[in-house]
């Protein structure tokens, strides 16, 4: 048997393409003292990605991102074999992992796996540290979400209802995935910003005004939801997606006596510096889970050879929900 990694190549400009990207095949590592070696079960690819592409990760180099797996080997007591644990040694088919660089899975009986990397993982995560640490929703606050179809913005719409939110408005980017956010997701309202200025959209939707952003998009949204913020809004932002591919987007353009006239806040956050709520996630979403009141929205393709062909169709907006790769099912390896 052979290991799999995928190296980045070269830079981008614009949408990256497979070209920007190979798969290297090598022996499976062995792990060193410390270390325990994991065979990858389930990966993500995230937004973020995109961005590291510009400088972050090194050429010609195994990438990194959040992957899910099982300890095959082990020369570290406090990893034992068998054990699954999340860690962000991704976009490798085996990683070897120290302790310090992996989670172990809490057994939460009858919760898929790939919730771990889903509404239980970073992607869950961001929406609940921007929910109830950076917007400090409170019970009956109406909300709009930029990129609401994707992994942040469905997880946000359905912990914003169980939280408490008032009205919760959402922009996507197809009818298709409007659809999917009022009947299958629980927004109150959502548009498709192709269809115009997403300032009239929005207002369209949102007449009375709203209280929180919560911003993966940047651009014309972060405008038209600054004007439309009522006294003491808050805008979360979370990721700029609409500019990763155009850096030579136009700025942002609002008024900027808003901020002052309304009291607004706007705050910014990574989601790494955040890991301390992670136990307060799964007590939260665990029995919404289980007893159907939460439900994971997820784009899943099979096979770690789509990684890439995974990555570059999120890019596009061809997912719904948080999108993950996962092992073939007649992977040894799979566990059911």
């Amino acid at each position: 048997m052979t290991a799999l990694t995928v190296h980045q190549t070269s830079r981008p400009t614009g949408f990256p393409a497979p070209e920007h990207f190979r798969f290297v095949e090598s022996e499976i590592p062995a792990p060193s003292p410390g270390t325990a070696l994991v065979e990858n079960l389930y990966w993500s690819v995230d937004p973020y990605h995109r961005e590291m592409m510009d400088g972050a990760f090194e050429l010609n180099a195994p990438l990194e991102g959040r992957a899910l797996g099982r300890v095959v080997a082990s020369r570290e007591p406090t990893l034992g074999e068998g054990e699954l644990l999340v860690h962000r040694k991704g976009w490798r088919t085996h990683s070897v992992v120290s302790a310090a660089e992996a989670r172990r899975l809490p057994h939460h009986e009858g919760v898929p796996l790939s919730a771990y990397l889903s509404v239980l993982g970073g992607t869950g995560l961001t929406a609940y540290v921007g929910l109830t640490r950076v917007a400090r929703l409170r019970e009956g606050e109406d909300l709009f979400v930029s990129a609401a179809a994707g992994g942040v913005g469905t997880a946000t719409g359905r912990f914003a209802r169980l939280l408490g939110a008032g009205r919760v408005i959402g922009s996507t980017g197809s009818p298709d995935k409007v659809r999917h956010l009022t009947e299958q997701v629980g927004y109150d309202a959502a548009f498709d910003y192709r269809t115009g200025p997403v300032a009239d959209l929005l207002a369209e939707a949102a007449p009375e005004g709203i209280d929180v952003f919560v911003d993966n998009v940047g651009g014309e949204h972060l405008g038209a939801a600054i004007g439309a913020l009522r006294d003491r809004g808050r805008v979360v932002r979370v990721g700029t997606v609409g500019q990763y591919n155009t850096p030579d987007a136009p700025p942002v353009v609002f008024d900027h006596a808003d901020v002052v006239e309304k009291s607004l806040r706007l705050e910014g956050f990574l989601v790494r510096d955040h890991t301390d709520v992670q136990e307060e996630l799964y007590e939260f979403a665990v029995p919404h889970l289980l007893d159907g009141t939460l439900t994971p929205d997820e784009t899943v393709l099979d096979g770690f050879e789509r990684i890439v062909e995974a990555f570059l169709l999120m890019l596009r907006g061809g997912n719904t929900g948080k999108i993950l790769v996962r092992t073939l099912p007649w992977s040894p390896f799979q566990l059911a």
